[in-house]
């Protein structure tokens, strides 16, 4: 588990267990819940709709193994389930904002009883922006729930006539790789179910959607160039975990996600002008397109680079930035490069 979640939560379950510290557990909560999500939010706002239907570790055990579209389901049926049926009684969110018909999904269950080809397949028919617009409803109506709760609520417990209510919903399947969600549901109490269903399950989800993201990117740039169209070194970025490459239609650069298309304006004029990179384009010194823009930090340091590029090439580029990075410990170019492209330009010389 993520090191930082790993104490958030921990952190959370601790102030939960006080009457003096509940209300300060709950907002904790909420706090982190909004974090995890902008998880989700960014994977689905920049990547390409293949990628929630690939399952780049198929055979493995564990969560990593299903789809991206399949863990944002799972999670959010599973919470619209117990939030809404079992602790605040009313009607789920699928049902009650109509995403049983918008997302397109030919189940209404949490997708437990699904394996292998199955979830690749049931992950291709659901329309993942109508799927995140679900994702995020539920979100914000559980913390509402949460908001409304007592710290005498986290006691209450569910029975029998809360497992019938849930088997007559049919959103738990009856398959044996499944049925046991519901028994397992009602024997906790709610505290119990903030514990896991609302937290902990959330961070083990997302924790596999990202090792299956980095992968789907990892792959992706397998035999394309590392040297982005801007200049910059894609080997050696603080996005490299996260991005495919604006060579791939898994680019996840600032300046792509954005743009209304998704492609980064260095990109689009490049291609344009049948260039393969700012380094070739005789405009480049003036120019402040993209992300060359004077208001962006990195604007120089990425012109520095292309400049380096155009004069010494991309090899001798690639060999200086490992150099670079040997010598100090940066994550972005400008903290060594600075805001002067010639200047910058000078210091890759020098290395």
């Amino acid at each position: 588990m993520d090191k930082d979640w790993a104490e958030k939560n921990k952190e959370m379950q601790m102030l939960l267990s006080k009457e003096a510290t509940f209300r300060k557990a709950i907002c904790k909560l909420i706090e982190f819940r909004e974090s995890l999500f902008a998880q989700i939010t960014q994977i689905v706002s920049t990547f390409p709709e293949e990628a929630f239907f690939q399952m780049p570790f198929a055979d493995a055990e564990g969560y990593h193994s299903k789809t991206l579209a399949y863990s944002i389901w799972h999670i959010f049926r599973i919470e619209d389930i117990v939030a809404h049926e079992m602790i605040a009684e009313n009607q789920q969110i699928l049902f009650a904002m109509r995403f049983d018909q918008t997302i397109h999904s030919p189940i209404i269950t949490t997708g437990n009883e699904l394996t292998g080809e199955e979830i690749a397949e049931f992950s291709k028919k659901l329309d993942v922006k109508e799927l995140y617009r679900y994702a995020h409803a539920v979100m914000d109506s559980t913390n509402q729930v949460l908001q409304q709760l007592s710290y005498a609520d986290l006691k209450r417990r569910f029975g029998q006539e809360m497992i019938r209510k849930l088997q007559n919903t049919f959103c738990v399947s009856e398959k044996e790789n499944a049925k046991w969600l519901i028994p397992y549901w009602c024997e906790k109490d709610i505290r119990g179910l903030i514990k896991m269903p609302f937290s902990r399950h959330w961070i083990m989800h997302i924790e596999a959607m990202r090792r299956i993201k980095n992968r789907l990117c990892k792959t992706a740039r397998k035999g394309v160039d590392p040297v982005a169209f801007c200049g910059l070194s894609c080997n050696h970025c603080f996005l490299a975990a996260w991005c495919g490459s604006c060579r791939t239609i898994y680019s996840t650069c600032s300046f792509a996600t954005v743009s209304p298309d998704g492609i980064c304006p260095n990109v689009k004029c490049c291609r344009e002008k049948g260039l393969d990179g700012c380094y070739e384009c005789e405009s480049l010194e003036n120019c402040e397109n993209g992300f060359y823009v004077p208001t962006n930090d990195g604007a120089n340091a990425a012109k520095a680079q292309a400049l380096y590029i155009r004069k010494y090439g991309k090899k001798a580029f690639l060999q200086v930035h490992d150099r670079l990075h040997q010598k100090y410990n940066f994550s972005k170019t400008q903290e060594i490069l600075g805001q002067n492209a010639w200047e910058g330009l000078r210091i890759l010389e020098e290395n």
